[in-house]
């Protein structure tokens, strides 16, 4: 049996034909295993989903009243003869790497990972398998993240630096994973931290499996003024430049993002401050799951995927980029958010 005929790429996305279903489908099917709940992986109108436990409830907030099983990781279920299960991904909570077995042949889809342990999310799983499909988001050799002890002490100086000064800070990270990473990691005795509408209402979907997020107040129109003074506020960057931003001046803002890595990625996105810090795996990250993995075929998707594919072929492996429509921290970044007061 080839090992990589588990897998076909069609026009609706990655399936699965002994199990017939698709993973992460760009367009409406009856089956799909979600790897998680960013927009660029789960999309509306599906007949059914599964997905991790602790995505259960984020994908119903964003897709509606939606037919969804949960399972936990490391405990495979059957369908169609074939071995499913889901295993950490370290990307943002409840993100998986998809396990397919059959008749003694693996095949792995990654959806987006990262390798550093970020307290919130369950930590990067190794998975040994025949077939890696895999993400290359930041798939060149400039991507190299700085450990992220060293980028939230940046975070503070920056934060501590405005409010000695007599400006809000504004920082933004999409709504799902960024925010509350930046939420648990930021120093919360410098001074108050509010959140924008979107990052409150996926709070409240993550606190119903157990995560204290619940805690960070939302700006809304009966807030004092005063309590703005020097603070912290963690937005999606689609409310920058919308009048929801003007209450909080004097305000600096800043973007954090793998993105903010290549220079004049902080000019374009018009802030003040970019802190690079990526939600995915990085150059180094990337090969080290590539060759810890022990793949003998390999499919890049997203990203940087052509270039990284022609990496991995010098470097002996047998690598194929695979056009599909998942966008990474691109997507993530450019996720809409109903502005709120």
């Amino acid at each position: 049996m080839d090992p990589s005929s588990l897998i076909t790429f069609t026009s609706r996305g990655i399936y699965c034909r002994q199990a017939d279903v698709y993973i992460d489908p760009w367009k409406q099917v009856d089956k799909a295993i979600i790897t998680h709940a960013h927009a660029d992986h789960a999309r509306p109108g599906n007949k059914w989903y599964l997905a991790h436990t602790d995505s259960q409830k984020v994908l119903k907030l964003r897709l509606g009243d939606i037919r969804v099983e949960s399972i936990e990781y490391n405990r495979p279920v059957r369908i169609n003869g074939v071995s499913v299960s889901l295993h950490p991904a370290g990307h943002i909570i409840g993100s998986s790497q998809v396990k397919l077995e059959y008749k003694g042949r693996i095949c792995l889809i990654t959806g987006d990972f990262k390798l550093e342990d970020d307290k919130i999310a369950t930590p990067f799983e190794l998975v040994k398998t025949h077939t890696l499909i895999m993400e290359s988001t930041f798939g060149l050799p400039v991507y190299r993240w700085r450990a992220q002890e060293h980028i939230f002490s940046d975070i503070n100086a920056w934060w501590k630096n405005n409010r000695e000064n007599g400006k809000v800070s504004v920082l933004c990270g999409y709504a799902l994973g960024k925010a509350q990473r930046l939420l648990y990691h930021v120093d919360h005795r410098i001074g108050n931290i509010f959140v924008h509408g979107a990052v409150q209402k996926v709070n409240r979907a993550l606190d119903f499996n157990g995560f204290d997020f619940h805690k960070f107040p939302i700006v809304g129109n009966g807030t004092n003024k005063r309590e703005f003074e020097g603070a912290l506020i963690i937005t999606p960057s689609s409310a920058l430049n919308t009048p929801w931003i003007r209450k909080f001046q004097p305000y600096r803002t800043a973007i954090a993002s793998g993105w903010m890595a290549v220079r004049g990625a902080r000019r374009r996105r018009a802030v003040d401050r970019g802190f690079v810090l990526s939600d995915h795996a990085d150059w180094t990250g990337l090969n080290k799951v590539v060759s810890e993995t022990g793949a003998n075929q390999i499919y890049v998707t997203h990203g940087y995927s052509h270039e990284f594919s022609n990496w991995l072929r010098e470097m002996g492996f047998k690598a194929d980029p695979i056009q599909t429509y998942f966008e990474g921290e691109l997507g993530e970044i450019n996720e809409q958010s109903t502005v709120e007061d």
